[in-house]
Parts: structure tokens; C-alpha cells; sequence
């Protein structure tokens, strides 16, 4: 088990995963389409978009949270 006090990054992490995941899927099907090259260029994909979406999302979340911080009424 990893320790709790990773559980911010960890759930980067798996939100990188899943949304670059999903995104490139998304752009490879329109460019490609569905046929046999789709699995390896969606792989490929996949890999590039996740190694700039993990660390975009540990430089940005702090931002977000700031401008969150200052929109909402507490």
C-alpha cells in the first residue's frame, strides 16, 4: 500500500491515465479511424500525451486550486 500522505499525486496519477487515455483515443479514432493501426498508434499516443499530462497536472493543480480558492464563497 502507498502511504496516505501520496494520495493527491496517486489520484493524479490515475486521472492522467484515464483523461490522456481517453483524449488521445478520442483524436487517434478521428484521424486514423478504426481500423487495424488504430491499437498501435492509439498505444503510442496514449504514452506521449500521458508523460506531459502527469507532470502539466503537479505544475497546474496548485494554480487551479488558487483561482478555485478565490472564486468561491466561503
Amino acid at each position: 500500500m502507498i502511504p496516505a500522505r501520496y494520495r493527491s499525486r496517486v489520484a493524479l496519477l490515475i486521472t492522467s491515465l484515464i483523461v490522456s487515455c481517453i483524449v488521445s483515443g478520442i483524436s487517434v479514432a478521428k484521424s486514423v479511424g478504426l481500423a487495424p493501426a488504430f491499437v498501435p498508434a492509439w498505444l503510442s499516443a496514449w504514452g506521449t500525451s500521458w508523460m506531459v499530462a502527469f507532470p502539466v497536472l503537479l505544475v497546474v493543480l496548485p494554480i487551479v486550486q488558487r483561482i478555485v480558492g478565490l472564486s468561491v464563497r466561503q
